[in-house]
């Protein structure tokens, strides 16, 4: 009987750990596929356009495999600069969840990462709902790939979210219109240890950044240190 007690205790400590450990481990893929962002300015994600980003969200190594037709979806993270402004360092991540038909259809069959800029304050006020449709209630387009993105489209400077995708390590813009982003709760629960919303976490800094996180949002704070996007677009 007493085994069973000690089994059982080591049982309710050793799940919690082996979950937060899985979202510890896609923290640092999101983080080593930012790296690569930045490490390759001439063809992959623009500098200027990161540099005047309001949130960076990463869903890293998402497979074909994984998706059901209604049912798909990528996790990932996201982080945003802090202050009123979006002005300050970049936060402490918040896990995310992407779901949607649609874009798993365009994968293939190789292991493809996701990277979405979100643009404005409208748009990141719009990912800190419980759900966002883009195309629907944020404004989103295929981002611009290179290291100059002043030749962009209209529709492209003025979308809230523009998203990328990777596969075989290269960048190209793709189209997320007709899915969702959302807070992944239960993600942020294992691996913060608490409940925590997207809000608490990313907009009222109410969790530090942990270990697992320091190299992705240390490479944000060193290589996009200012908000240079235009102010009026964050009033």
């Amino acid at each position: 009987m007493k085994r069973a007690s000690v089994l059982s205790m080591c049982l309710m400590l050793t799940i919690p750990a082996l979950a937060q450990q899985k979202e510890q481990d896609r923290i640092k893929e999101s983080g080593l596929v930012l790296k690569d962002i930045v490490e390759m300015p001439d063809k992959g994600i623009p500098h200027d356009l990161v540099d005047k980003s309001a949130c960076v969200i990463v869903f890293p190594s998402v497979k074909k495999a994984a998706f059901v037709v209604g049912a798909s979806y990528g996790r990932g993270v996201i982080s945003c600069r802090t202050g009123a402004g979006y002005n300050g360092p970049w936060s402490a991540p918040a896990m995310f969840a992407l779901e949607g038909a649609s874009f798993g259809l365009q994968i293939g069959g190789q292991a493809t990462d996701f990277v979405l800029l979100v643009m404005n304050d409208k748009g990141a006020r719009s990912v800190m709902s419980s759900k966002v449709k883009l195309g629907g209630d944020a404004s989103a387009a295929a981002g611009p790939v290179g290291r100059d993105a002043s030749a962009a489209t209209d529709i492209v400077m003025k979308a809230e979210i523009l998203s990328w995708s990777r596969a075989q390590g290269l960048f190209a813009g793709v189209s997320l219109e007709g899915s969702t982003l959302r807070s992944d709760g239960s993600a942020n629960e294992k691996l913060y240890r608490k409940k925590v919303s997207a809000r608490d976490i990313i907009r009222d800094g109410k969790v530090g950044t942990p270990a697992c996180a320091q190299e992705l949002v240390g490479l944000l704070d060193k290589h996009s240190p200012v908000n240079k996007s235009d102010p009026k677009s964050l009033e």
